[in-house]
């Protein structure tokens, strides 16, 4: 990030010298807005979905495991840029964090919002073409392409209308419910052809996460989120309800693993992600505390890998 910074830096004091922004300047500005640190969670979360489909019994086919990526990740880069084109006006307001306040690039660069709307529709065609060839070649089954609709449309209502569902506190629901569950079934349907209510409920210990996760993340934004009109449940309730909701959340969260040992869950993946656990309770005590979301990021991700790890032990992976 400190790298990327440079170069947007060294490319704008270069362009005050001439009319149009250079090739280097608009790919550095792409990249950072595509969000590469989320696209890489959106590839640990593919994978994961792909290790429960072969618990489960299905066997992996790695030209249909490709596809399957190559469609997702154009398709999520649609959500990133379409995101960054709807809060351009609450991200040059917010004092952003690693985690939270968008990328930063329009408000950094000047650069015209509809750069990213644009970079947005061209992504999404280009997920969706990928998506849609793999389906006619037999390498994609129609549960996938489903879900993969599913998700692109839902990702976009996040942000932009009609729905805009970010800017109505419905946000931080949606956004849970498709990175802690519709990915996860996705690639899982890459393999298994169909969906399986197995995935789905596997899926609902991680989805919870993701789910705190977002109100940790929108924590920071809520000045700025306010000042635009963007009304997260950060801008909507109040300190003690978010701090309730969070608990009740998380705590949830862990519940379900337990509920769900030897019946969906084995105990390598219980244990997997019971790592997360003290990191959670780190969350729950700096919440609404601390105005970066570091240690809520960090319970979802330790999830995350835990769970990959256990699955890949039951998968026999390592």
């Amino acid at each position: 990030m400190f790298l990327e910074r440079k170069i947007i830096s060294a490319c704008l004091a270069k362009n005050n010298m001439r009319s149009r922004p250079g090739l280097l300047f608009y790919s550095v500005a792409l990249f950072r807005m595509a969000r590469p640190s989320q696209l890489l969670a959106v590839t640990l979360v593919y994978t994961l979905g792909t290790l429960m489909a072969k618990a489960n019994g299905y066997q992996i086919n790695p030209l249909a495991l490709i596809w399957g990526y190559l469609a997702i990740i154009p398709v999520s880069a649609s959500i990133h840029y379409a995101n960054e084109y709807a809060d351009h006006e609450t991200d040059a307001l917010t004092q952003r964090t690693p985690f939270s306040g968008g990328s930063g690039v329009l408000p950094q660069t000047g650069l015209p919002p509809r750069i990213a709307l644009t970079s947005a529709w061209v992504a999404l065609l280009l997920g969706a073409g990928i998506a849609a060839l793999g389906f006619f070649i037999g390498l994609l089954e129609l549960a996938a392409l489903v879900t993969l609709a599913f998700g692109a449309f839902f990702g976009w209502m996040y942000s932009v209308g009609p729905f805009a569902l970010a800017w109505k506190g419905w946000g931080e629901l949606d956004n849970a419910l498709l990175g802690g569950v519709a990915l996860p079934v996705y690639s899982y349907a890459v393999q298994a052809g169909q969906v399986d209510y197995f995935v789905i409920l596997a899926s609902i210990p991680f989805g919870t996460l993701v789910f705190i996760n977002l109100l940790a993340t929108t924590w920071p934004d809520r000045v700025a989120d306010a000042a635009v009109g963007k009304r997260t449940l950060a801008t909507r309730w109040s300190v003690k309800r978010l701090r309730r909701v969070y608990v009740f959340a998380g705590t949830g969260s862990f519940i379900a693993v337990l509920v769900m040992v030897n019946t969906i869950f084995p105990v390598e993946v219980i244990w997997g992600s019971l790592l997360a656990l003290p990191v959670a309770v780190w969350g729950a005590y700096t919440y609404t505390q601390w105005h970066s979301p570091f240690p809520t990021v960090a319970a979802m991700a330790v999830m995350l890998l835990g769970q990959i790890a256990g699955w890949g032990l039951v998968v026999e992976l390592f």
